[in-house]
């Protein structure tokens, strides 16, 4: 009997089927699983307390320490101005010259005056001497004398008013000549040649200002004066030296300025409008380049603060809400995230107040790559890790264009 040829066909496809699905299972069970991810390398510092500064950028601007406004002190015409705008002058140096020849007549008026009374003096001299001898043999009375006394002694006072209008006319003479009261950097000349100045008038001639050294007036509030005081009683915060504040400034272009300083004074007394403290360093200015009513910022020392924790500022992150936290490590090499309360600012590092204690392992880098709970390879951090990579010529590669389209 024949056997159908479309049943023997689909036998055997359907054992093909078969074998091939066998060897389909063999292999897959044969071939590896996947392996879990490597732990994600991450940058750590290890906490350590140390002693930091409370070093305080406070306002200020800048003074001097000398100013004197140069004013005539006789009245008369400008016949010279001497100096140079906006130059150093010394004191003494000639600044202006005023007519002196009513000065001059002056001081002969009274070396004559004075010379009349001399021989006044004189005469009156030689009379009570005579009176006198006469008196003794009793050739004259005694009032006789007594007029000859009287004379003699009107004689001396009138060469010592005589002698004292002799200073005045040559103090009036000398004061034709207007010297620098003090030394410093003198401005504008506020009058010009031919000019009549009074020795009574409201104008200055020009302004002398003493800027080497010169003074730098700060405000700080005075409820964080009172806190640092506290927190010095109560030994939170230590001082380097008893009494002494290291002051330094920070010019308006965000540039150290080179010479340190120091704190003079704190006022006695709170400003009313503010509640603010006003302060005073004492700057040298070799070079002149702190100009007064220049603006500056203040770095002031107010303290040292012991056992201090401070990280660097990009561990920190912020949630939503603007809360601060970190990434630590913990003995398993598993990050944890926590939550902290930052304070103020050193450098590039944050002083951490709550949340880190010695010892701890925070995250600096890499922590975008990890999440709370996960393994990760931790290695310490190195500072110049952060800086942007460069070529061998020193210059930051550029970044690729995109393509079009």
């Amino acid at each position: 009997m024949r056997i159908p040829a479309l049943p023997l066909k689909l036998a055997a496809a359907i054992s093909l089927l078969a074998l091939v699905s066998g060897c389909s299972d063999a292999n897959s069970s044969s071939e590896p699983k996947p392996s879990a991810p490597p732990p994600s390398p991450v940058s750590v510092i290890e906490v350590v307390p140390e002693a930091l500064p409370i070093l305080n950028e406070l306002p200020g601007r800048i003074a001097p320490t000398r100013i004197a406004e140069v004013r005539a002190r006789v009245s008369g015409i400008v016949l010279e101005r001497v100096f140079e705008q906006g130059s150093l002058v010394k004191e003494g140096d000639v600044l202006y010259r005023i007519d002196p020849a009513l000065f001059q007549a002056q001081v002969a008026s009274a070396e004559a005056t004075l010379q009349r009374a001399q021989a006044v003096q004189l005469q009156a001299r030689q009379q009570s001497e005579r009176q006198s001898e006469l008196r003794e043999r009793n050739v004259s009375s005694g009032q006789q004398l007594d007029n000859a006394v009287a004379a003699l002694a009107q004689a001396d006072a009138d060469v010592a008013i005589a002698t004292a209008g002799l200073a005045t006319a040559q103090l009036n003479l000398g004061y034709a000549e207007i010297k620098a009261p003090i030394s410093g950097r003198i401005g504008r000349a506020m009058v010009t040649e031919g000019a009549l100045v009074s020795a009574n008038g409201p104008e200055s001639l020009a302004t002398i200002q003493q800027i080497d050294p010169v003074y730098a007036d700060f405000t700080q509030s005075a409820n964080e004066l009172l806190r640092l005081r506290r927190e010095l009683e109560d030994g939170a915060l230590t001082n380097d030296e008893a009494g002494a504040a290291r002051v330094g400034l920070r010019l308006d272009d965000g540039s150290e300025y080179a010479h340190p300083g120091k704190l003079l004074f704190l006022e006695a007394a709170v400003d009313a409008m503010t509640g603010q403290v006003t302060l005073r360093g004492e700057f040298p200015n070799p070079e002149g380049d702190l100009l007064p009513g220049m603006y500056v910022r203040v770095l002031i020392e107010q303290g040292v603060q012991q056992n201090a924790i401070a990280i660097p500022q990009q561990a920190i992150q912020r949630d939503s809400g603007g809360s601060a936290q970190i990434y630590v490590v913990n003995d398993k090499n598993v990050a944890e995230r926590r939550q902290v309360r930052v304070g103020r600012v050193v450098g590039d590092r944050w002083v951490v107040e709550d949340g880190v204690e010695a010892g701890d392992k925070v995250v600096v880098e890499g922590f975008q790559k990890v999440r709370p709970g996960a393994e990760v390879a931790a290695q310490a951090w190195k500072p110049q890790d952060k800086t942007s990579a460069t070529g061998s010529s020193g210059a930051a590669t550029p970044a690729s264009k995109p393509k079009a389209g």
